[in-house]
């Protein structure tokens, strides 16, 4: 398969081991998505509000959207907030609610549903992905990119609505679990992106999440994003040589220099000894992203990761650069760790599509 067609798709969903930078991903692919000309939103589970500081805007209220740029969206599905709007709806009454939520019966209510919480996560991301919103007045996003939790996190959500499905026979959750389980297991229109760092652990949690996506979920990763890669910029001979000139000492300056040079030489071949080992065991297209120098990640450098990413996936526009925002909160230290918060918010009811 092209790896563009990912992009066309009604549903991506990002996910890997904690701390590779998977918000990071997500955001380059939004980027690259709405500058191909698709209206674009990309969700964060939880109360986080990571991408509105990467982006350099104000964070919006929980369940509300914020424009990033354009044709771009972010917001965060905190579930709790998500059941409760969906208790609204069904009992009629947001101040009885209010009520209850403060009481042990709404815990009570989770515990005695299990799965309630991830379906309805899930089923908030697909109401976005609708033609026509329910709750929301407007029509929906070409493309909702997830960015989803951890990976074995994320495996225990997506098999969510079809254990769901087996425990609840009738009622509204159940049918709201079949429309998800209809929607993540079909090629047609969602894909899977997993990310990874060019590390031992990381490669290995990324080729058992791609056993555990296919088995489990019923789909396979399509894309393989490797996060913040060194520039191999010294060949095994010119490493060798830094040692012997180590050895000779030429000063605390010079040897100073000549060490890290030799740490990023070594780190960058064991690096590319984890690309080559993924590249051989997976059965998905792996591109790689690189390290930022400067340590730092705002606008300005997901824009760059965007280009890079776009020129490897093949899309058909240039990612446009924005103009510069008021000075964008920093966030990670590296391409692979963003940071949290962030623009006009639109209101947008957080319930998803129950009926």
């Amino acid at each position: 398969m092209a790896v563009p067609d990912l992009l066309d798709r009604r549903f991506v969903f990002v996910t890997g081991k904690g701390g590779v930078g998977k918000t990071t991903v997500a955001a380059a692919l939004g980027l690259v998505a709405a500058a191909r000309g698709r209206r674009t939103v990309v969700c964060e589970i939880g109360d986080e509000h990571r991408l509105p500081e990467l982006f350099g805007v104000p964070a919006p209220r929980a369940g509300r959207e914020v424009e990033l740029g354009p044709r771009l969206a972010g917001t965060s599905i905190e579930p709790d907030s998500v059941l409760r709007h969906w208790l609204e709806v069904q009992l009629h009454s947001r101040a009885l609610v209010a009520v209850l939520s403060r009481t042990p019966i709404f815990a009570y209510f989770i515990a005695a549903v299990p799965g309630a919480r991830e379906v309805i996560t899930l089923a908030q991301a697909w109401n976005l992905a609708q033609p026509e919103r329910w709750g929301a007045g407007g029509r929906g996003y070409d493309t909702v990119i997830v960015d989803g939790p951890a990976s074995g996190h994320a495996i225990g959500m997506l098999r969510t609505p079809r254990t769901f499905g087996e425990i609840a026979r009738v009622g509204t959750i159940r049918r709201q679990a079949d429309r998800v389980r209809s929607l993540i297991t079909d090629p047609d229109q969602t894909a899977y992106v997993t990310v990874a760092l060019p590390e031992e652990m990381p490669v290995t949690e990324t080729l058992e999440l791609e056993s555990r996506l296919r088995t489990e979920v019923g789909l396979p990763p399509e894309l393989v994003v490797v996060n913040a890669v060194l520039a191999d910029r010294f060949s095994a001979a010119e490493l060798e040589r830094l040692v012997c000139e180590r050895a000779n000492g030429r000063g605390p300056a010079v040897d100073a220099a000549l060490a890290a040079a030799h740490d990023h030489g070594e780190r960058a071949r064991s690096q590319a000894a984890q690309l080559r080992r993924l590249r051989r065991a997976t059965e998905a297209p792996v591109i790689t992203l690189p390290q930022l120098i400067d340590g730092e990640l705002g606008r300005a450098e997901l824009e760059r990761l965007a280009r890079d990413l776009e020129r490897k996936v093949g899309s058909r526009r240039p990612v446009a650069t924005a103009r510069p925002a008021e000075p964008a909160a920093r966030g990670a230290r590296t391409a692979a760790r963003p940071g949290s918060r962030g623009a006009a918010a639109r209101a947008a009811p957080p319930g998803p599509a129950l009926d």
